[in-house]
């Protein structure tokens, strides 16, 4: 019989396999592990809660009181008319430097000081913890017990050593955190009496006002006596460079008006004066020329400033204006050569001669007018030169005049910004101005900040189901026993034939009246029997159907009941298939095949004398060894009771053995054989290849996976004949939980009316 041909895969709803080697965790499995391991995560979140309302119950309860302090560095504090400028925030450093002196050792110190903590004994035991009793506890017992001498117990910590460590138990119970993004600071303090917790926080809120106070007004008196020194040395800078400037004007005759040369205004007058004189010239020269082209070229119709202004050009204008309209009229009604026309001819020509005589007169006047200019220019012109040498001389001394000037004035100026300065700085001192305050309080509280009772628990109860579930992990992890027929099918390649309960727990009422012929009253041999509808008997039918269907080219089919461990229910589970075979009108044939623990023979309602190993030696007749049951369907083949047998692998490997079998495959349509397990025991191995088929019985929950696997593997003329595994003695209740929505188990319940116990 083949394992690759005659052996059925029956893998149906495992997962695929990739070639991975990765089987992933389905969803129901989980969720079927989760329920297997209930109980433990259970007890586990159990112990758990009761850790958390132990730890709740016997913990100190602490009061945080907290006060805001607003750091204000935006702007600019007013008293009076007197502005103290103060920096802008640049960044997250400036507040974090602020969080720095909260928790400094000075400010502890001035808290610890400004209260008198140190006279607190409450506050010097620090805040009371469970693992701080219990080390005061031990304390105290071996204080008592160890002798101390007077001259110790009156040496006592120095108050230098009593402040650092009131110090060190403020800073270890004060958290100063900043509020958000915020110039926002909140100081909170911890305490057992909450009483004390306020008392803290407000000293420690006064504290630091007083201390940046305090740090204000040393740095500004600082400040201001070495402001007082520079100003002394700036001073006498200043009028040393001042005297230098007026030295050096007298030496070099540098006489100044409005902060200037003489010299250079005279240049400057003189300059702007010569300009003007210029312009003026230009000027009179236009005039002169333009009137001088209207006389040559004799115009009439041309005008100049003057010319307007002048009373008798303006007459004698319009005479000729209106003696030409007279002509006009005369030539248009007598003709040009009339006497009248003549006449006013003569007349306009008079009038035009006395209209140029008198442009002449203005003429002259334009032209002396000019003259009058240009002398002007020439002694600006003159005079500009003579101050233009002059200056250069004066312009030489004025460098170093300058630069002496600079130097005074940099001496004077800054000597007036430390001036400013230092009344600024005496001013601060005398105002009690600070960049910070409190703008909320702190109060009592009302309640306890520690413990936090629903986080406790709720973060116990989390942690004990984590390490529930971590527990429940670990031993789904290590759980090496068979618990589903999956693991059958992957773990050994092998069908799964299905699952039987404790008979003597499940059924403890077995009909005695139906097997009192052969077996004993109160035996399971015969429960397939008695109850054919039950489960059970479902299963062993499974059984037969695997051998019929594998072993069908066998006119007799030997099929042996094997197992790993002894006490797996291999012998109760053999005679019950026997039994189930001979109920379905076949002749069967049950040999008590373990010579060493004959325990299906001592089953028998008779003890018997004569079996196997005289059948096989042939000491005596076959028909004599056989225990026949009352229908006469099913034979029982046992093993005497009345000698022990200690070569058992060499009666069953016998030829007699062999030659048995043989004549007995003619009698009975199968043959059951009972055989020892195939641990250390090599009984079964030895009779291998006299058997068709092997049947593998595993008891459910007991049976290493790896130990049915390493048999299975050491043994594989067997291994090719099994025609399936069967579970017993499986858990009902236990095996629910092992089962999943892709498992046919998983749907027993919905069976229960095919299946009668009884």
């Amino acid at each position: 019989m083949s394992k690759s041909n005659d052996k059925p895969l029956a893998l149906a709803g495992n997962a695929p396999d990739d070639g991975s080697g990765f089987e992933p965790i389905a969803l129901n499995h989980i969720l079927a592990a989760l329920r297997r391991q209930a109980w433990i995560i259970g007890l586990c979140t159990l112990a758990g809660i009761v850790l958390g309302v132990g730890y709740v119950s016997l913990a100190v309860p602490l009061y945080t009181a907290s006060t805001d302090l607003m750091i204000d560095k935006g702007t600019s504090n007013v008293i009076g008319t007197l502005t103290v400028p103060t920096d802008v925030f640049q960044d997250d450093s400036d507040m974090m430097t602020q969080v720095e002196i909260l928790r400094s050792e000075q400010l502890a110190r001035s808290v610890v000081e400004s209260i008198g903590l140190l006279d607190d004994p409450t506050f010097m035991a620090g805040n009371p913890s469970m693992l701080g009793r219990i080390t005061g506890g031990v304390a105290s017992v071996a204080q008592s017990v160890l002798s101390v001498s007077p001259s110790q117990a009156a040496d006592g910590p120095s108050r230098e050593a009593k402040l650092i460590a009131a110090a060190a138990i403020l800073r270890g119970n004060l958290a100063v955190e900043r509020v958000e993004k915020t110039y926002v600071l909140r100081l909170s303090y911890t305490s057992a009496d909450r009483h004390l917790a306020n008392r803290i926080a407000q000293a420690y809120g006064e504290a630091y006002l007083n201390d940046q106070l305090e740090a204000k007004y040393s740095a500004t008196r600082r400040a201001s006596d070495w402001l007082e020194e520079r100003l002394a040395q700036l001073r006498q800078q200043s009028y040393d460079a001042d005297l230098a400037v007026q030295n050096y004007r007298n030496e070099n005759s540098l006489l100044s008006s409005n902060n200037q040369l003489v010299s250079q205004q005279q240049l400057g007058e003189l300059s702007t004066q010569l300009v003007a004189a210029r312009a003026s010239t230009a000027e009179a020269k236009a005039r002169l020329d333009q009137i001088r082209d209207i006389i040559k070229n004799r115009r009439t119709d041309a005008v100049v400033d003057d010319a307007l202004g002048n009373a008798t050009i303006v007459n004698l204008r319009q005479r000729y204006l209106d003696a030409s309209r007279r002509l006009s009229e005369v030539e248009r009604s007598f003709g040009p050569q009339h006497v009248q026309a003549v006449r006013l001819r003569d007349e306009m020509a008079e009038y035009q001669t006395q209209i140029f005589d008198e442009l002449g007169r203005i003429a002259e006047s334009y032209e002396s007018s000019y003259n009058v200019a240009q002398r002007r220019e020439e002694s600006l012109s003159t005079s500009l030169k003579s101050v233009a040498g002059e200056n250069v001389e004066a312009n030489t001394s004025s460098v170093q005049l300058r630069e002496l000037e600079r130097e005074a004035d940099a001496f004077r100026n800054l000597y007036n910004v430390f001036l400013q300065r230092y009344h600024e700085t005496l001013q601060q001192q005398s105002f009690p101005i600070t960049e910070a305050r409190v703008i909320t309080p702190a109060k009592p509280p009302s309640r306890p900040s520690y413990p936090r009772v629903p986080i406790i628990l709720a973060l116990a109860t989390v942690l004990g189901a984590a390490s529930g579930v971590g527990a429940a992990a670990l031993r789904e992890h290590r759980d090496r026993f068979f618990r589903t027929g999956s693991q059958v099918r992957s773990e050994l390649g092998v069908e799964f034939l299905g699952s039987v309960g404790n008979l003597a727990q499940s059924d403890p009422q077995v009909d005695g009246a139906a097997s009192a012929d052969i077996w004993r009253a109160g035996s399971l041999n015969n429960r397939a029997a008695t109850a054919p509808l039950s489960p059970f008997t479902e299963t062993l039918r499974n059984a037969r159907f695997a051998a019929n269907t594998y072993l069908a080219d066998r006119q007799a089919k030997v099929i042996g009941m094997v197992s790993c461990l002894p006490r797996e229910g291999k012998t109760t589970l053999s005679a019950n298939f026997a039994s189930l075979l001979a109920s379905q009108d076949s002749r069967v044939l049950l040999i008590d095949g373990d010579l060493r623990n004959p325990n299906l023979s001592r089953s028998l309602n008779s003890k018997p004398t004569v079996g196997l190993v005289e059948a096989a030696y042939g000491t005596s007749p076959i028909e004599d060894c056989l225990v026949w049951s009352p229908n006469g369907k099913l034979a029982v083949l046992p093993v005497s009771l009345t000698q022990r047998v200690y070569h058992s692998s060499e009666i069953l490997t016998s030829s007699g053995m062999a030659n048995l079998i043989e004549r007995l495959r003619g009698s009975f349509d199968y043959i059951v054989i009972d055989l020892p397990p195939l641990g250390p025991v090599i009984d079964a191995r030895a009779m291998a290849n006299r058997i068709d088929g092997f049947i593998m019985v595993v008891e459910w929950g007991r049976t290493s996976r790896k130990l049915v696997r390493n048999i299975m593997a050491d043994n594989p003329a067997l291994y090719e004949k099994c025609l399936g595994a069967i579970f017993n003695k499986a858990d009902e209740a236990r095996m629910k939980l092992y089962k999943t929505m892709d498992s046919p188990d998983y749907y027993i319940s919905q069976y229960k009316d095919y299946y009668h116990t009884a």
